[in-house]
This record gives C-alpha cells, sequence and structure tokens, in this order.
C-alpha cells in the first residue's frame, strides 16, 4: 500500500493561476500565468511565499482544472 504523499504549501496551491499536475511519482503546480507574461516560471519551485500575481482561487477550492481530491479533471 501506497502512503499519500503531501501536496506543494505556499501560495500555489490557493492561487486562481495555478493547476496541479500529478505524475506517478509527483506532484507539480503549473503556474498558467507563466504562458502570457515571461516574469512567471511556468512551474515555480515550491514552497511560493510571495507572488505578484498570486489570486486567491477561494474559500477550499481546488485549483483550477483539478477535482475536489486534486485529480486532473476531463
Amino acid at each position: 500500500m501506497e502512503a499519500e504523499r503531501p501536496g506543494p504549501t505556499g501560495l500555489c496551491p490557493t492561487c486562481a493561476h495555478a493547476r496541479r499536475v500529478t505524475t506517478p511519482r509527483s506532484v507539480f503546480l503549473l503556474c498558467q500565468r507563466s504562458r502570457d507574461d515571461a516574469r512567471f516560471e511556468r512551474y515555480p519551485r515550491q514552497p511560493v511565499r510571495e507572488c505578484p500575481g498570486h489570486e486567491p482561487a477561494g474559500d477550499g477550492e481546488a485549483p483550477p482544472g483539478t477535482g475536489p481530491d486534486g485529480a486532473r479533471e476531463g
């Protein structure tokens, strides 16, 4: 039985612009702001403590593109 790994910490998990990318071995957070603004890294090193582009996703919401358990939808 595989132990559940903790997810990323810092600002990204609560950001409206983050999308969780899960592989069999790791969890990454994709910054969707990086598509249009070179100031933002595509996969920022965690934990991010300060970010000029951070916008809260809302109370307890998963990042866009993820389901309630953090898995990617679709």
